[in-house]
């Protein structure tokens, strides 16, 4: 397979994304650290550059927006009482929400920020302008606790096929040359993801990474499954595309999902062929991909 000017052009718009933040660290430096001068803002900036990277390429009907996913307990379609005995319940605040604004309404907007109802969430990002260590187990928790919100049924009772969950960082303070950081990186996802009941499938984070270093992405199985395999892919020299393609991938696998679309996924992203993982991390036990 070829696909490699789409590779290169993706590795091009990586390579700009990370230009225009250095022009930001450049034009706001901070005295002592390697960041803007203001860390709050450093991190809204960081936010809204990968937001409007993913506007750039994403269809029109799908909105890429930050605020609060409200899951109501009410009637569902037209007769649906499934949310019968449950309550009203909300996300904390999310960093970004990929969502299909043509399709389903939104309870509140105000700008980008918004409150949706969880049946139009195609996506959820956590940023970091830095990926720590400290940040695996708490945002892995964070996106598991917000992906259960959006388990919701289509008109035939079937499950919709759950938000594409995504930790993104422009950079990171993991050391990409040691593969042993990236074992510690899967051993806190299985920690976080021990529990009783097991998660299901769709609940595990699909990618963890640093936009043009490295990846470590979740297999997404041609069949129903008990686990979740991880792999591993440290970027060469002009692989710095990996990261957006994961991305984009993941976003529009749900979006053309059989579940949520009858509509055939364009060609739009393109992997290197013969490209095999760095190293396959392992595999986590779930519960199947969405019961």
């Amino acid at each position: 397979m070829d696909g490699k000017r789409i590779q290169e052009y993706w590795s091009k718009e990586i390579d700009a994304l990370i230009a225009t933040y250095k022009q930001f660290e450049l034009l706001i430096p901070d005295d002592k650290d390697e960041c803007a001068a203001h860390k709050g803002e450093d991190g809204r900036y960081v936010e809204d550059l990968i937001s409007e990277y993913l506007r750039k390429y994403l269809p029109k009907s799908i909105e890429v927006l930050t605020g609060f996913i409200l899951r109501p307990a009410v009637k569902t379609g037209l007769t649906s009482k499934v949310r019968k005995k449950e309550t009203d319940k909300h996300s904390t605040q999310l960093d970004i929400i990929v969502y299909n604004s043509n399709d389903y309404p939104i309870f509140q907007r105000f700008g980008n920020s918004v409150v949706v109802p969880p049946e139009g969430v195609l996506g959820i990002i956590s940023v970091k302008k830095h990926l720590n260590y400290n940040d695996i187990k708490n945002e892995a928790k964070a996106l598991r606790k917000a992906s259960e919100l959006c388990r919701t049924y289509d008109k035939n009772g079937e499950f919709l096929r759950g938000p594409f969950l995504a930790l993104v960082s422009v950079k990171s303070k993991i050391d990409k040359k040691k593969t042993e950081n990236h074992d510690w990186i899967f051993e806190q996802l299985k920690e976080t993801y021990n529990t009783s009941p097991k998660p299901c499938f769709d609940d595990l984070v699909g990618y963890i990474g640093s936009l043009d270093e490295w990846s470590i992405f979740k297999r997404r199985p041609e069949k129903r499954t008990q686990e979740a395999s991880y792999i591993y892919f440290n970027h060469s020299d002009y692989e710095s595309h990996l990261g957006l393609q994961y991305l984009l991938t993941g976003i529009l696998s749900v979006f053309y999902d059989s579940t949520r679309s009858n509509i055939n996924r364009p060609g739009f992203t393109a992997f290197p062929s013969g490209r095999d993982a760095d190293k396959n991390l392992g595999k986590i036990d779930v519960a199947g991909l969405r019961k």
